[in-house]
């Protein structure tokens, strides 16, 4: 693809692990893929997408980077922290329930105030305009002379998106090498909340020709919605990175069924099931995104829908800032004398 520069932000590449009792359980090979570990402060998948948004901003001569997210978002945290190793200043757009600033710093809320960035509160009803607001906020720093750069939400647009195009490239460069040499991935599965991962890994996969199914666990709103909005990345990208003659993406299928009672509401079931592979594996998922995603995973597979013996790869995106809001449900569902 015709790929513009990037930054180099994320520690790269990351590693790929057998969850070995989690396996035994279930009758399927299951491999994760440590984007959790692309960085301490820069946990999670975010800071791929944000080397390619960056590297643009800078290219344009930005000094403030504006996005917009949930009030713990981890794209929003992983911005405001990139904007400050860069020198930039930052502004965050957030949505809570009421439109005011939460009662207590927490979680990736304590990390965006640390940082200094300048956050603002808006209501669900107003995030439905988030992009015009955030253009709003856009020209309020252009007439005060400065010269802002807008990042969407998840940094899920096309330049965004390209870096897990890279990460299916880095995903086949590691099943050619040892330990991995002769590894046949069947299925890849990860969390879905924006769709930038998902159209990435998309056109990735088609590129690096990783034949596999691509399954992609939504934690919010439902398929058609997320199909419409990775089609539309994944057309974007086209439009503005492919060579003539390149594949476009590989197939992949959106599940909605585990995506629960709300995005970033979790049933005691969702809770208890991230106590039990932090306790089986040493692995931490995180409520939002992750826990629901591998909670997917499995009851797909005691389900029958995965088949017995195959390899299923899920790629751990991050998020573990998320637990401690959710200290006490967690302490409710989880804990035991």
């Amino acid at each position: 693809m015709k790929k513009p520069g990037k930054l180099t932000l994320a520690n790269l590449p990351t590693p790929l692990q057998r969850l070995p009792r989690l396996s035994a359980q279930l009758g399927v090979n299951l491999l994760l893929k440590r984007d959790d570990l692309t960085g301490a402060a820069l946990s999670g998948n975010k800071v791929r997408k944000l080397e390619y948004s960056f590297a643009e901003a800078e290219r344009q001569g930005a000094n403030v980077i504006l996005t917009t997210g949930g009030v713990q978002s981890n794209h929003c945290r992983a911005t405001a922290i990139v904007a400050r190793q860069r020198g930039l200043e930052v502004g965050l757009l957030l949505r809570t329930a009421d439109g005011k600033a939460p009662g207590s710093l927490d979680g990736n809320y304590l990390l965006n105030a640390l940082i200094g960035a300048d956050l603002r509160h808006i209501t669900p009803a107003q995030y439905g305009d988030r992009n015009a607001l955030l253009e709003a906020w856009a020209r309020e720093h252009s007439e005060a002379g400065r010269r802002p750069y807008v990042i969407p939400e998840g940094a899920s647009n096309a330049l965004g998106s390209l870096g897990y195009v890279d990460m299916a490239l880095e995903l086949a460069a590691q099943l050619g090498e040892a330990p991995w040499a002769g590894e046949h991935i069947d299925l890849i599965a990860h969390a879905c909340g924006s769709g930038g991962t998902a159209a990435g890994l998309a056109v990735g996969r088609a590129q690096a020709q990783l034949d596999c199914a691509h399954h992609v666990y939504v934690v919010c709103d439902d398929a058609p919605t997320f199909q419409a909005r990775i089609d539309g990345i994944i057309a974007e990208m086209v439009e503005r990175f492919a060579e003539d003659g390149e594949p476009l993406h590989a197939p992949f299928e959106v599940i909605d069924e585990y995506k629960g009672i709300g995005y970033a509401l979790s049933t005691p079931e969702e809770l208890s099931f991230i106590a039990e592979i932090a306790r089986l594996e040493g692995i931490f998922l995180d409520p939002v995104y992750t826990g629901k995603a591998l909670f997917g995973l499995v009851k797909d597979v005691q389900a029958g829908r995965i088949e017995q013996g195959s390899t299923v790869l899920f790629v751990h995106t991050g998020g573990i800032f998320g637990l401690f809001p959710a200290r006490d449900l967690l302490a409710a569902a989880t804990i035991r004398p």
